[in-house]
């Protein structure tokens, strides 16, 4: 399927999800959260994908931030439909069973940084811009930033950021942990295929498991955390994908994971 607002491809286990509004500088609107909404879905619903890459179309913008146009048409019930239709979106941005990549290229700002917070991890190039302007606007973010980024940087950076709405580079956003890796612009795609070809060469349960234990593990304590590793760990030893990886080790053989989500 074709979409008006994003452009979603798949090669090889690896979906492409990227914000096509150039002009806007890739700014969210609504049309474009809808596409993005059945794009997750699709990717949620095809078991051969194994990792997901989201980026931003031109060499200017992963995502500007929200459409403030569209913005200053909404009342407040409108605002909070909205908001709340973003919310869920990018949740279950955060919820898909496969690992997530941001790959930003430009201005992640406002709504950009929270759909990259989304995301798994975060690799920038070294032209990127980040933060929550929204002070400046006399409003506070509303897809979900008071609440990531608090918990990816610590509450003490994250409120000087929403509190001034100042902008971090790339070097600086790698040196508080919100980006994992900075390099040249012209790298940067290749870079995170390179990993999201590592990571789909992985077995999918053990993936899914990892993945799902990590953001469910955040929200509880370390005693509750471990009781659930030790849960998911016992899932994963019967499957497929455990046999195949145990064996092949004890083999001393690459192993070729070939196992399912049922399996």
């Amino acid at each position: 399927m074709e979409y008006e607002n994003i452009l979603l491809g798949v090669e090889d286990g690896i979906a492409t999800i990227t914000f096509n509004r150039p002009k806007a500088l890739n700014a969210l609107n609504a049309p474009l959260v809808r596409d993005l909404s059945d794009a997750i879905k699709k990717v949620s619903e095809d078991e051969d994908i194994r990792c997901l890459i989201l980026t931003g179309s031109g060499d200017k913008a992963f995502v500007a931030g929200a459409d403030i146009v569209e913005l200053t048409k909404f009342n407040s019930l409108q605002a909070k439909n909205h908001i709340h239709f973003v919310q869920s979106t990018f949740d279950n941005l955060q919820k898909l069973s496969v690992p997530v990549i941001a790959a930003v290229n430009g201005f992640a700002l406002g709504g950009g940084l929270e759909v990259a917070m989304s995301c798994d991890f975060i690799y920038a190039s070294d032209n990127a811009k980040f933060g929550l302007p929204e002070i400046n606007l006399g409003l506070i973010p509303g897809f979900g930033g008071t609440q990531r980024l608090p918990r990816m940087i610590g509450p003490n950076l994250a409120k000087e950021m929403l509190f001034t709405g100042k902008m971090i580079d790339a070097q600086e956003a790698n040196s508080i942990g919100l980006v994992n890796k900075v390099m040249p612009q012209s790298e940067l795609m290749d870079t995170v295929l390179k990993t999201a070809k590592t990571i789909a060469s992985k077995g999918k349960v053990s993936l899914r498991a990892a993945k799902q234990t990590v953001n469910s593990g955040l929200n509880v304590d370390l005693e509750t955390g471990c009781k659930m590793e030790a849960d998911i760990f016992s899932i994963c030893i019967s499957s497929e994908d455990a046999k195949e990886g145990t064996t092949a080790f004890l083999e001393k053989r690459k192993a070729e994971f070939k196992g399912t989500y049922n399996s």
